[in-house]
Formats: structure tokens, C-alpha cells, sequence
């Protein structure tokens, strides 16, 4: 049971990474912007939207800041989230709004949101593309983690 799952989980972070925009993008690869998102559901094996989702900066009281909020297009994708400058380094929470998605959907969702929760920059100036994969009962996520390009 675990390496069918194994294998669906790498092929649609494979898709996901993989995926092309239809918006306007920093040079077609992103590289000016410090985050970006991608989501794809499971259930339906496409990308997943319009999902909400809020960035949040951790504060120096453990406290959360929202710095900036989006809506995955038809692509399942959200760019220009942030500036470089906004993208400080510190922990981040990226939290997806799920629930509403699924009820659209016609599913009732175990989760009210998606919380995805990372230290950014502890390695020195990075890019960040969070993929995210959706089923009405359960998420995972990875990322992809590159180096800045100036």
C-alpha cells in the first residue's frame, strides 16, 4: 500500500514542479520571486483552484504577521506572492484554505486549512516554490529549494 502512494506522491510533486503557468511570470522561471505556490488535487488529478491562502511572518513574540495573501489561478499556482524584501529571513506559515475548496467540490473535508510551516533563508538567500497536493481527507507537501538568482 505504501509504495503506490510512494509513487503518486512523486509523480504529482513531478507534475507540479513541472506545470506551466498561463500567467506572466519573472522570466518564465520565476526568478525574482521568493515564493510561489502550487497545488494539485489528487482526487481529480489537475490543479487545484481558486484556493485562499495567507503568508504569515512568525514575529519576534511567536506571534504570527500576515505579510501577504492569494488565490491559486487555473493553473493551481500563485506568483509574485511576496517582494525579496518582504521575504526576510525567519519562519513562514503559508496556509491554504481547503475546506472551501472541497465543499465546492462537493466533498465534505476532514480540514478546515492547510498549514504549511518553514524556516526560510537559515542556508542563505533562496527561492522557495511550495507544491502542495489536496485530497478531501489529507494534504502533503514538499519544496522546491534553489538558489536565488540576482
Amino acid at each position: 500500500m505504501f509504495q503506490p502512494v510512494l509513487c503518486l506522491l512523486l509523480a504529482s510533486a513531478a507534475l507540479l514542479c513541472d506545470s506551466t503557468p498561463t500567467q506572466e511570470k519573472h522570466g518564465g522561471s520565476d526568478t525574482k520571486c521568493p515564493l510561489t505556490v502550487k497545488i494539485l488535487d489528487a482526487v481529480k488529478g489537475t490543479p487545484a483552484g481558486p484556493i485562499a491562502l495567507t503568508v504569515h511572518r512568525r514575529a519576534a513574540d511567536g506571534g504570527w504577521t500576515q505579510i501577504a495573501n492569494g488565490v491559486t489561478d487555473i493553473t493551481g499556482e500563485v506568483h509574485n506572492l511576496t517582494t525579496e524584501q518582504d521575504f526576510q529571513a525567519g519562519v513562514y506559515r503559508v496556509q491554504f484554505d481547503t475546506k472551501t475548496y472541497w465543499k465546492k467540490e462537493g466533498s465534505k473535508p476532514f480540514h478546515e486549512v492547510a498549514d504549511v510551516v518553514f524556516e526560510a533563508h537559515a542556508e542563505g538567500h533562496r527561492h522557495y516554490t511550495l507544491a502542495l497536493l489536496l485530497s478531501p481527507y489529507s494534504y502533503t507537501t514538499t519544496a522546491v529549494v534553489t538558489e536565488a538568482h540576482h
